[in-house]
């Protein structure tokens, strides 16, 4: 049963995801191993209360509209504000970060104009593969940004392409799905 407005465990948890942005942001633009162990902790715990809330929100019918509307509103801050922060740090080139936004931008359009139509698009097993995807990736480069090994950075960047191989893929699969729904 979904509730309109209440405020549930599983949404706080969310909200703690949100929160856990700052903190993140802060430690990636600071200069030392220190600053980067915690950005990758701040992450890592993000990351991980993405897949306890929805759990726990489905297992005990806890499921919201405001937590439907703030979890993919909460990982896209995470994820999105991560790869900024690569950029930032000169760890990954200012065209992925743009893909990856991009496709954000417009995969959010569509689901704003389908909205208007009173039509629902919900997230598809591609868009919940990336953003996994995504947050494994994220994981693996900011655990390089302390460790700095050789084999972990081609692995990254192999994991990179992949990652924007699924935002594309994804973005367009939403995009045409949606489009159908809103023209029929």
């Amino acid at each position: 049963m979904t509730k309109k407005n209440t405020i549930t465990g599983p949404t706080i948890l969310t909200i703690f995801r949100m929160l856990l942005v700052i903190p993140f942001m802060i430690c990636c633009m600071v200069e030392g191993t220190a600053p980067k162990i915690l950005a990758l902790a701040f992450f890592s715990i993000a990351a991980i209360t993405d897949e306890i809330d929805g759990r726990w929100a489905r297992k005990k019918h806890l499921v919201t509209d405001m937590g439907a509307f703030l979890d993919p509103l909460a990982d896209k801050m995470l994820v999105d504000l991560a790869f900024l922060a690569l950029v930032y740090m000169n760890v990954i080139p200012v065209w992925m970060f743009a893909v990856i936004i991009v496709r954000d931008l417009a995969v959010d359009g569509m689901r704003m104009m389908a909205a208007r139509e009173g039509i629902t698009i919900s997230a598809s097993i591609w868009g919940k593969t990336k953003t996994t995807f995504q947050m494994i990736t994220l994981i693996s480069i900011l655990a390089n940004t302390i460790i700095n090994n050789n084999v972990l950075g081609i692995v990254n960047t192999i994991l990179l392409y992949i990652v924007i191989i699924l935002t594309v893929f994804s973005g367009l699969d939403y995009l045409i799905k949606g489009w159908q729904k809103v023209i029929k």
